[in-house]
C-alpha cells in the first residue's frame, strides 16, 4: 500500500458509484498520477450509509502530486461548475490531450470549460492566459478577452494573434 503523504487541504469527491472507476480514470490521463489507497465498506459502515458490504468506501488517489479523494456516497449530491479542476496547460499538445480524454462522453462548455462523463468539471487552460490577461495594455487584453470569448476548447495561436494584435 502506497503512503499517502498529508496535506493540509486537499478536495474530497462525492460520486453515486464510480469513485474508483473515476480515480483510475483520472490517473491514466495526468502523469505523475496513482491510485494510493482504497478502503471498503465494513459491516457498521454498510449499516449506516446503506451502501452494499466489501464495495468501494474511498479512493485515495494523487494528480500531479495532489492529493485527492474519491466516495462513493449514493445520489445524494451532484457535482456542478461552482466547483471546478483548473489545469495550467504549457503548449497546444497539452491542450488538446486533455480536452480529447476528458470531454469524451462529458460535455463541453465554453472557455475552456468542459464537464468530464463522471460529472467534474474542468478548466483546461493555457498557462500564458493570465499574463495576457493581466497586461498593463488593456487593448491587448480587450482583444485576448473577445478572442477566448469565442472559444470552446483554447486555441493558443489563436490568443497569441490577438494578444499582438493581428486577426
Amino acid at each position: 500500500m502506497a503512503k499517502v503523504t498529508r496535506q493540509k487541504i486537499s478536495p474530497f469527491l462525492w460520486f453515486e458509484n464510480k469513485a474508483e472507476e473515476a480515480a483510475r480514470f483520472y490517473t491514466s490521463i495526468f502523469k505523475n498520477s496513482r491510485i494510493l489507497s482504497i478502503t471498503r465498506y465494513n459491516e457498521t459502515g454498510s449499516k449506516v450509509s446503506g451502501r452494499p458490504h466489501g464495495s468501494v468506501m474511498t479512493v485515495a488517489f494523487q494528480i500531479e502530486g495532489q492529493n485527492f479523494t474519491a466516495l462513493n456516497g449514493g445520489p445524494v449530491f451532484k457535482f456542478s461548475p461552482a466547483t471546478s479542476f483548473a489545469v495550467s496547460c504549457d503548449n497546444q499538445r497539452e491542450i488538446d490531450n486533455l480536452w480529447k480524454k476528458l470531454s469524451k462522453r462529458g460535455k463541453i462548455n465554453e472557455c475552456g470549460w468542459l464537464d468530464d462523463k463522471y460529472g467534474v468539471t474542468w478548466q483546461i487552460v493555457p498557462s500564458i492566459l493570465p499574463k495576457m490577461l493581466q497586461d498593463r495594455d488593456p487593448k491587448k487584453v480587450a482583444r485576448v478577452t473577445e478572442a477566448f470569448l469565442k472559444m470552446k476548447k483554447f486555441d493558443i495561436a489563436k490568443l497569441k494573434r490577438a494578444y499582438k494584435g493581428r486577426s
